[in-house]
């Protein structure tokens, strides 16, 4: 299933949940709608049935809007080893192809037994999503939305095999998780290998592989259509008469246009090598009652985010996620003459890392290690991007004048 974008209303994750998308630039949740298979939904959870014969379809669509002013659905795209992977291991998750594959069949012959369809059964149901093999241990990297709420979870291989498998751990912040194989040879298992995110550029061509509506092990190509994308999505649980937002996920996503559609979730996006480039997440669509599927926009989890959210699910059960202690709003401000949009900084905790950089309320944010940042979102998303420990360069403005300071993250670990 697919998170999706809205506001008012929001982007639905290939899960199940509502969601709602409030991205400057778009949503990642939008009217409630089927969404992908593979999002496990708790029963309190609202959804809307899909046709009977896709029972593995059910998930919740939301809207999305885009900081361009346009307004789109987004939806999900679902339809233990204690010290975390060995050396060979992280050898293998690291690798990168050096050189491009010839043509688009080759990089789907070598990279089909990598990915796995997931099958899920809940209180009210049951979906279907997608995932990519960690390592030869049975982990499987997909999203939060698909297993969410999972009584039980059946992995099936390339080759037909279905295994059950367990959650060896969970982020909803990320909107990533960890299932473990019970039961499956470890020789019988191919790891995928992940590309530097940081190194993509819009236009570069992609392949997307999954379970979308159901049909296991589809191929989709398209291209990058931009970078950093900030996408929010909200996760809306019924309790009684009220409603309560259970999850808020921000991502600086990956913008595609290769079509992925409900069941996609917690899917690999591929480059021209073989290598992960993200994890498959929402979805954008035009959020009117009935409408689903591609458009052509879809978002999907940067590799680097989510293979550090992996090494951590893997070793701990959760992951650490690095803050820097502000409240944040959109804003504004002049810089040389003109005005740039950026996030405008509120109250600072004492002794954060923003303010032991220095930063103070009012000042606005514009770039994070000298990429634009034109929201609040966008600086969320950005800071959600690293880990404790790291240091980055904050540009911001104040009084007018461009400043730089560099930030040292720290950690606000978040329980399962």
């Amino acid at each position: 299933m697919y998170p999706t974008n809205s506001q008012p209303t929001g982007p639905t994750s290939p899960g199940g949940a509502q969601h709602e998308w409030i991205s400057p630039d778009f949503d990642r949740r939008g009217t409630p709608k089927q969404v992908a298979p593979g999002y496990a939904r708790p029963a309190n959870v609202r959804a809307v049935r899909r046709p009977s014969w896709a029972a593995l379809l059910t998930t919740a669509l939301l809207a999305a809007l885009l900081a361009s002013g346009i307004t789109v659905g987004v939806n999900h795209v679902v339809s233990e080893p204690q010290s975390g992977r060995s050396a060979q291991q992280e050898d293998t998750l690291a690798a990168t192809v050096a050189t491009p594959i010839d043509n688009w069949e080759g990089v789907a012959t070598q990279v089909k037994d990598t990915v796995v369809s997931i099958t899920t059964r809940t209180q009210s149901g049951g979906d279907a999503g997608s995932g990519v093999i960690l390592d030869t241990n049975g982990h499987i990297l997909t999203n939060h939305h698909v297993i969410r709420g999972a009584e039980s979870i059946e992995v099936q291989l390339a080759d037909g095999r279905i295994y059950p498998a367990d959650i060896r751990g969970s982020d909803a912040a990320t909107d990533l998780a960890v299932i473990t194989l019970k039961d499956a040879p470890a020789n019988d298992l191919k790891a995928a290998s992940f590309a530097d995110s940081n190194t993509l550029k819009v236009g570069q061509p992609v392949v997307a592989v999954g379970n979308p509506l159901g049909l296991s092990h589809t191929v989709t190509t398209g291209v990058v259509s931009a970078l950093n994308r900030p996408v929010t999505t909200r996760t809306i649980i019924d309790q009684g008469p009220f409603q309560k937002v259970a999850a808020n996920v921000i991502t600086n996503a990956v913008q595609i246009d290769a079509s992925i559609n409900p069941g996609n979730s917690g899917g690999p996006i591929f480059d021209a090598t073989g290598s992960v480039i993200g994890i498959s997440s929402s979805i954008a669509t035009l959020g009117q009652e009935g409408a689903s599927g591609s458009i052509g926009l879809g978002f999907a989890i940067p590799a680097n985010l989510a293979s550090r959210v992996a090494d951590d699910l893997i070793a701990d059960g959760v992951a650490e996620h690095a803050f820097l202690g502000v409240q944040v709003g959109d804003g504004q401000a002049k810089d040389d003459g003109a005005i740039r949009a950026g996030a405008l900084l509120g109250s600072i905790e004492a002794n954060s890392p923003a303010a032991k950089a220095g930063l103070r309320p009012k000042d606005v944010v514009i770039a994070i290690n000298d990429q634009p940042v034109a929201s609040a979102n966008a600086l969320v998303g950005f800071v959600r991007q690293y880990a404790s420990g790291d240091k980055i360069n904050v540009t911001y403005l104040r009084g007018g004048a461009r400043q730089v300071t560099e930030v040292e993250l720290a950690a606000r670990p978040d329980s399962l």
